[in-house]
Formats: structure tokens, C-alpha cells, sequence
């Protein structure tokens, strides 16, 4: 499937009536594990994505080279429909062009681009601060303006946690609504009447990250027009927790518990090793 198609696919996604989860997903086998179970969306975090390239904390420290790769790494090996979070697009508005340009060519279907200010200047205490609106309006003109392919969505982001009020959250929907983005990421909802109010304000289709149980109904989300609801990186978790265990007890002499880990055919299936073998009878055999 070529990036144009998932493209379209998401975009259709946002213009439908149903919410999905989307596959947190952060490699390769993550990313074919996530197709073979039907997902239609997988979804890169920043957090995750310096987890598992740098090993370290979600403060801005992963560049945006080592966020395109790790994309295109997972966009070559599966079909999904890839969001990419792309934080603050690495910068000014310039920037934000750059990493636009850098993303669309990975493969990727979709980015945000976040209002939060990043890295945490000096002196900086407590909550995420966000720019002003005009910062932000400008970063997502530029990144509408940066595409190529006009099927790669554009998503605006901002945090609720960081806003001194609801009504602060509409202004700035609003805004980004009149900027030209496809949709808008909303992180740090707390209520239901918080969601209806941005949903009254704009017609953007809506991603949630982070909300209450609340705020977690599907059929109600969809009602909402909320098309993507992530609910966090347990995969990556789950790998974390699965790799210490092995190691642990790899390192007192003991076997690890074989049912904690994949089948020799699952491994097999996933690195399509029968698509490898039939490769090499072709091109790498004689007669």
C-alpha cells in the first residue's frame, strides 16, 4: 500500500462516524503485529519514540532525524495508517516546515503539532506552558503549507492542562480550526462537558489522548465527532516489563518462562520469513 493510499484511509477515518484505538506502536514488529490484528491507525508518541531510540524521558532531547527514521522504519514494514505525535515540529515555524517535509517523505499518514512550549526554558516551573495563539496559528499554517501530497493530514494539538481555562481551549480550536488543520489532538480532558464544548465550537473531527474513564464510551465519543481515541502505551510497557523479566532471570542462571515469549512461528510470521526464503530461491539460486 503506497503512502498516498493510508493517507486517504485516515483521511476517511476522520470523515466517517466511528471512533477507533488506534496501535501504539514503536518498530518494525510492533507495527506488523498491530496490521495482522486488523488496527486501522498506529500511532508514534514522542514519548515512546525517545524511549525506545534514546532511552531517555519525554523533554524535547530526540531530533527530528531520529523521529523521521524510526517512522520510515515502521512505514516500510507494515501497511498501517501511521500518526506520528511530531511534538513542536522542532522549533519555529521554519521548523515546523522542515519536519513536515521530513514525515511526508517517511511515510507517514498523519502529524500533530503541539502548542506546548518545548524545550522548557530556563526558570520554567510546574504545568507545560503553551505559546501564544499567534505562534501556534503561524506553525500551522506552515506545516498545511509544507505538504506535498494534499492527502497527509495536518493535526493541530493542545493540552487542556496547560490551558488556564475551557474557554481558552475553544479560542485556540477555533483558531487552528481557521488556520487550515484536518483535525485536532486534545489532551488532558477531564469531562465529558469539556469534550461537548469543543465539539459545539468547531467541526474539525477530534483525537483524544489521556481522558478519564468518563470520556471513553466509543459509541459516545464517535457521537462527538472524536475519531481516534489513544489510550496509552501498554504495548511498550508490556515489551519493557517482558525484556527485564528475561534478562532477570537469564542473569541467575534460570530459563526464562518459555510462555512469556513468542513461538519460534510467530517469530517466523512476523519477519516473513517465508517471503524471505521464497526471495532468495528466485534471485539467489541457481536453475
Amino acid at each position: 500500500m503506497s503512502a498516498s493510499e493510508r493517507r486517504k484511509a485516515f483521511r476517511r477515518l476522520l470523515a466517517g462516524s466511528s471512533c477507533v484505538t488506534p496501535a501504539a506502536v514503536f518498530n518494525p514488529i510492533s507495527a506488523r503485529i498491530a496490521d495482522e490484528l486488523g488496527f486501522e491507525v498506529g500511532l508514534l508518541a514522542g514519548s515512546i519514540a525517545s524511549l525506545d531510540v534514546l532511552g531517555g524521558p519525554d523533554i524535547a532531547l530526540i531530533t527530528l532525524s531520529e523521529l523521521a527514521e524510526q517512522a520510515r522504519r515502521i512505514c516500510r514494514a507494515s501497511k498501517l495508517a501511521l500518526l506520528v505525535d511530531a511534538d513542536h515540529g522542532y522549533g519555529n515555524a521554519l521548523n515546523v516546515i522542515r519536519t513536515v517535509q521530513e514525515l511526508e517523505s517517511a511515510g507517514v499518514a498523519a502529524l500533530t503539532i503541539e502548542d506546548t512550549r518545548l524545550p522548557s526554558p530556563f526558570g520554567s516551573q510546574g504545568p507545560d506552558e503553551l505559546i501564544s495563539v499567534e505562534e501556534a496559528v503561524g506553525k500551522m499554517r506552515a506545516a498545511c503549507g509544507a505538504r506535498e501530497d494534499p492527502s497527509l493530514a495536518i493535526v493541530g494539538r493542545t493540552n487542556l492542562s496547560a490551558a488556564k481555562a475551557s474557554a481558552e481551549l475553544i479560542d485556540r480550536a477555533k483558531a487552528y480550526e481557521a488556520a487550515g488543520v484536518d483535525a485536532l489532538f486534545i489532551v488532558g480532558l477531564k469531562s465529558r462537558e469539556q469534550l461537548e464544548g469543543v465539539a459545539a465550537a468547531i467541526r474539525l473531527p477530534l483525537i483524544l489522548g489521556s481522558a478519564p474513564p468518563e470520556v471513553s464510551d466509543l459509541d459516545y465519543l464517535a457521537g462527538q465527532r472524536v475519531r481516534v481515541r489513544h489510550v496509552g502505551h501498554y504495548p511498550y510497557q508490556a515489551s519493557v516489563k517482558a525484556t527485564y523479566a528475561a534478562l532477570t532471570a537469564i542473569r541467575k542462571g534460570e530459563a526464562p518462562e518459555p510462555s512469556s515469549a513468542a513461538s519460534p512461528e510467530m517469530m517466523k510470521r512476523l519477519m516473513r520469513d517465508d517471503l524471505y526464503a521464497a526471495w532468495a530461491k528466485d534471485f539467489l539460486r541457481r536453475g
